[in-house]
């Protein structure tokens, strides 16, 4: 009985680490182009294309789980920088330098969002959207950040910000987590002294 499940939980272990590997190939290969096809993604795997439907049944499934992934990680990092901080810039100053080392990773998904699988992906972020939207609302209300634009917009402006400058600095070493830092939060109408402050 013991070896019995032993055995099964080797299989697991080797099932959820195939699932990630496809995940991660899947994250890069959509990255670089967007309309790749299942079977380029199992080939950049290295596993076969049935293999691929096995976890994923259709594309939109896959493109679904990234999206998960995505806000999971995204909503875990929101909550520490709530936690770690009280005035809404801070918070966001804080969840950009947080997101920074993942953000290259989830920007297929703006590219993503505004094809085919747009309303899905839309529908797995939007709890996390409603969390940053939140955040930004507060900080409205708070006389923090400017009231030109409704909270949710500015939220999908600014996340969209941070993802667009992580996009660029692939070739420019000067566009870091304080560059999209600093441009999100001048786009939320904090002045440049506050900004300042924050990101320094």
């Amino acid at each position: 009985m013991i070896v019995i499940m032993a055995v099964d939980e080797a299989r697991e272990r080797a099932m959820e680490a195939t699932r990630g590997r496809i995940l991660d190939v899947a994250r890069d290969l959509l990255g670089r182009k967007p309309d790749a096809s299942m079977a380029e993604v199992a080939a950049a795997a290295g596993v076969v294309r049935r293999t691929v439907y096995g976890y994923f049944p259709a594309r939109g499934d896959l493109i679904r789980a990234l999206a998960t992934e995505a806000a999971n990680e995204m909503a875990i990092l929101l909550d520490g920088a709530i936690g770690a901080a009280s005035a809404p810039d801070a918070i966001w100053a804080r969840f950009v330098g947080e997101l920074w080392p993942l953000a290259h990773r989830y920007r297929v998904l703006l590219e993503l969002r505004r094809g085919d699988h747009g309303d899905e992906i839309h529908a797995v972020l939007r709890s996390v959207d409603g969390e940053i939207a939140s955040v930004i609302l507060q900080g409205q209300n708070d006389g923090v950040f400017g009231t030109h634009l409704p909270s949710e917009t500015l939220a999908r402006l600014a996340s969209a910000i941070v993802f667009a400058i992580a996009d660029e600095s692939r070739g420019d070493r000067d566009l870091d987590a304080r560059a999209a830092a600093t441009t999100s939060l001048l786009m939320l109408g904090v002045s440049e002294q506050r900004v300042s402050d924050l990101v320094g």
